[in-house]
């Protein structure tokens, strides 16, 4: 705001006058007087300063800020300005002093509004230029801007009509070359010009051959109808005819449904492309394409214009969504049918020198981990396993048994071992071994449908490159398959060898556990090798060559590969000749040189006194008449033989004599018959149970189908026994301060029937393995265990064929088999041995030695190591040995 004088000053403001102007013109005595000097005010250093550029930026009208600085002034200086206007009063004292203040203050306001003046009309200047400035800037830029754009522009102009005059240059070359071809392409473009009368025809033709299906099929149920009221007889319409004729070209054809909706769609395709150029002024070609497009896409007809080619577009496409959606569905059912081929396992197995097994019964579990112990060697194999039966289920069961596999895979496949073509699917004529399991039931039934795969077999086409090892049920049905079969065939009758091992037991306590040492691959077992190094040896001096193997046979090249097991000792080894031995496996042996031996001589004649015996059997086996004919090879004169089971005694007589058994004939034994139930305690207490020297408990045959039942009965059978014999021993107390065997108390009924097993041994027949760990832990009887003892049978002779000519001599009634001699037979108490020492002392009585038992241990060792190392032996010791039967 200007300080001038002139200027009017503003009478609004009440913050410019103290006191206002309506305050001083009012006639009223003051109440109180006020001095008119000014009161000095103080300065801050606190309060801003106007600025040059401020007070240059304000208009000459508008009222400036306030400024708290010249507040106080500008209402002194307006004040006075009043008081000079208005008449002096005669009560004012201090008049002149007042007026020469407002000169003052006049004075210095000029002053300032000048100075002001000065500095606004510099800045605007200022402003002004920086403004023209920027403005000359912005034009050159655009003009430069605009002249560079320019210039490209035409430069691409320029490029673009040199690349027109050279191609043009060109066509008027080409024109020149071929005016005559360009006559003769318009008058062919002439041709294509649309015929109303063929787009019509194309239109009919496809209207005609759609039509065709409907008449025809109103024709065919037409005459069917007229045939059927003019002849009575007549009971297989034309409609029935024709859908029959269509199935049976869809059965036998297996490609017939792809081939079907391939026809489909062409003929969709070329029906939609001539209805298309019916109705449309495109050349035939170009409606086939635009037809295979709504075919393909039935999006593609919304861009059709007109009634006709909208409906004609609308009808492909719907026939198009049929197309693909029968290609889904066979693609759908294709997939399902393949999956269901996996998972069922139709699939065909692709492996060579593989094992397979045809059938299904409760050895295969058992027969599974004896091969894959057998792989663990070569770093697993293959087991392909073939059933009548699920696949999942198959696979489920083998995972059930919780066993390692050992790198050796499991692969199942459901099929029929009867039909070629599931043989071969696994691949049989090139596995090296074949294993036909017999069936759980009936005996007869089991061996009629082994017989007829062993037939089935030797039918595959390519032949067979391993040999077939079948198990049968009956001894009498062994000859049949053999001649069925051939050089090709290896049979392990399942419930002979049983029957043989249980006789073997039961004459000599802790046989069963040799057998399951040397059948199973956990421990040891029979190999065969040829070892060149050793031709033109005796066989005594073969038996201490092997430091980690004992041989106990020859095959023998000049006997035409005939096995002799337990040859004399004066055989020599001739070039060809193979030694079999009991080795932990078949690389963890080899001869080394010949050690020096001291031979020794025995303590004493080597005579075992045959006294008779008296034997229980409990139950009914089918083939009681063969164990029969072995007992009575095997004991002494006079001994007895007491059968005891429901069966009744006329009946008895009737199925021994049918088995081929002659009682008459007996030499050593007599036959004593007792009826009644085996569970049943009163009828077992009416038997002289304290009295025998063994007593087999056999698996009934009623009951034999069931492997859970039969061992039921076994093991209550067995039971009943011990407390009846415990009860009935006199000596039960005088052997009461004797040790126990295990941590059983003298005063249980488990250590009764422990003390009642050492005057009789009790060998009961067990189906399912795990009955085993019962009887293992009452130790109250010398069990075998029925099914794991055939399985390893069938795992060892399945590894190697030979091998069942060794079991077939051992299990027979003439030749060798195993004994369990005390030690007091070859040695003295407390005589320090090697044990290659007392092999050769066992050698001179054509004996061999593969292991012992001492007196303080539960287990027998066959093949023990550091057999050249000596060691104290004691009369209560007992060695394994392979002599010649009694």
């Amino acid at each position: 705001m200007s300080l001038d004088p002139e200027s009017p000053s503003p009478s609004t403001s009440r913050d410019w006058f103290f006191p206002s102007p309506s305050f001083i013109h009012q006639n009223r005595t003051p109440t109180r007087r006020f001095s008119t000097n000014p009161r000095p005010r103080r300065t801050y250093a606190s309060e801003p300063k106007p600025t040059s550029f401020q007070s240059s930026l304000s208009p000459p009208g508008s009222i400036p800020p306030r400024d708290p600085k010249y507040v106080g002034l500008r209402r002194r200086i307006d004040f006075a300005r009043r008081r000079e206007k208005s008449p002096p009063k005669p009560n004012d004292r201090n008049g002149g002093v007042l007026g020469g203040d407002s000169e003052k203050c006049d004075v210095v306001s000029r002053e300032k509004a000048s100075t002001g003046k000065i500095f606004a009309g510099f800045g605007s200047g200022r402003l002004k230029v920086r403004w023209q400035m920027a403005f000359s800037l912005a034009i050159l830029i655009t003009a430069f801007s605009s002249l560079l754009h320019k210039n490209f522009s035409l430069h691409n102009q320029v490029v673009d009509l040199q690349n027109q005059i050279a191609m043009l240059n060109m066509q008027l070359q080409a024109c020149n070359l071929a005016d005559s071809i360009d006559v003769n392409s318009i008058s062919q473009g002439s041709d294509h010009l649309p015929n109303k009368s063929l787009k019509i025809s194309a239109l009919i033709v496809s209207l005609t051959v759609l039509s065709i299906p409907f008449l025809f099929f109103k024709y065919v149920d037409h005459v069917s109808k007229s045939r059927r009221l003019s002849d009575i007889t007549e009971e297989i319409s034309l409609n029935k005819q024709l859908a029959y004729k269509v199935d049976v070209f869809f059965s036998i054809h297996p490609y017939a449904k792809p081939l079907a909706l391939l026809v489909a769609t062409l003929l969709l395709i070329c029906l939609g492309g001539l209805a298309l150029f019916g109705v449309t002024d495109d050349s035939l070609a170009d409606c086939l394409w635009l037809s295979w497009t709504f075919v393909a896409d039935s999006g593609n007809h919304a861009n059709s214009e007109g009634i006709g080619p909208r409906l004609v577009s609308v009808s492909i496409s719907f026939g198009g969504m049929l197309v693909f959606a029968m290609m889904l569905g066979l693609v759908s059912d294709a997939i399902s049918e393949k999956l269901d081929s996996l998972r069922k396992g139709r699939s065909e197995v692709v492996e060579q020198n593989h094992t397979l097994i045809l059938g299904w019964s409760d050895k295969l579990g058992s027969l599974l981990n004896q091969l894959v112990i057998a792989n663990e060697s070569l770093g697993g194999g293959i087991i392909v396993v073939m059933a009548e039966r699920d696949k999942e289920e198959m696979e489920l069961d083998i995972a059930k048994m919780e066993f390692d596999f050992r790198g050796t895979s499991v692969i199942c496949r459901s099929g029929s071992p009867l039909i070629l073509a599931d043989l071969k699917k696994v691949s049989v004529s090139k596995a090296r071994a074949i294993i036909v399991l017999a069936e759980d039931g009936n005996a007869d039934q089991s061996d009629a449908r082994a017989l007829r795969t062993v037939l089935s077999l030797t039918g595959v086409k390519e032949g067979l490159r391993g040999h077939i090892v079948v198990e049968l049920s009956d001894l009498d049905n062994e000859v049949l398959v053999k001649l069925v079969g051939g050089d090709l065939v290896e049979t392990v009758v399942a419930h002979d060898v049983i029957g043989r091992l249980m006789i073997q037991c039961a004459r000599q306590p802790g046989l069963a556990q040799i057998w399951e040492d040397i059948l199973g691959f956990e421990n040891c077992e029979f190999y065969i090798k040829r070892w060149p190094q050793l031709d033109g040896k005796q066989f005594e001096d073969v038996l201490i060559s092997f430091p980690d193997a004992i041989p106990c046979g020859v095959k023998s090249a000049s006997y035409g590969g005939k096995i002799i097991l337990n040859p004399d000792e004066s055989y020599v080894l001739q070039e060809g000749d193979e030694i079999l031995v009991i080795a932990e496996d078949d690389d963890t042996y080899s001869p080394s040189t010949l050690p020096m031996v001291w031979r020794g001589n025995l303590p004493k004649d080597f005579i075992v006194p045959k006294a008779a015996e008296r034997i229980l059997f409990c139950g009914w086996r089918r083939d009681m008449e063969d164990m029969i004919m072995v007992l009575d090879a095997s004991l002494a004169p006079e001994s007895e033989l007491w059968m005891f089971n429901a069966v009744l005694e006329k009946d008895r007589d009737k199925k021994l004599i049918d088995g081929g058994l002659d009682i008459s004939r007996l030499m050593n034994i007599s036959i004593v018959n007792r009826e009644g139930n085996a569970v049943i305690r009163r009828h077992l207490e009416s038997l002289p149970l304290e009295s025998f020297d063994s007593i087999l408990i056999l698996a009934d045959e009623s009951v034999e189908d069931s492997a859970i039942q039969a061992d039921s009965r076994s093991l209550a059978t067995l039971l009943l026994i011990r407390d009846i014999q415990a009860k009935r021993l006199p000596y039960r107390e005088a052997r009461g301060s004797q040790g126990y065997r295990g941590s059983v108390s003298p005063g249980s009924w488990i250590g009764e029937m422990q003390q009642a097993s050492d005057k009789s041994v009790i060998i009961s027949e067990i189906l399912d393995p795990r009955t085993k760990n019962l009887l293992s832990m009452s130790k109250i009887s010398d069990y075998v265990l029925s099914n794991e003892l055939v399985s390893m049978a069938l795992a060892m002779v399945a590894e190697d064929r030979q091998i069942n000519d060794v079991l077939e001599e051992l299990f027979a009634e003439e030749g060798n088999e195993m004994h369990i001699r005390q030690a007091d037979l070859y040695l003295q108490d407390g005589e320090e041995l090697s044990f290659y020492e007392v092999l050769l002392r066992a050698r001179q009585r054509t004996e061999i030695v593969i292991g012992y038992r001492l007196a303080n241990a539960e287990k027998a060792v066959i093949n023990p190591p550091a057999k050249n190392e000596r060691r104290r032996w004691s009369v209560k010791d007992v060695l394994v040995v392979i002599a010649e039967k009694e």
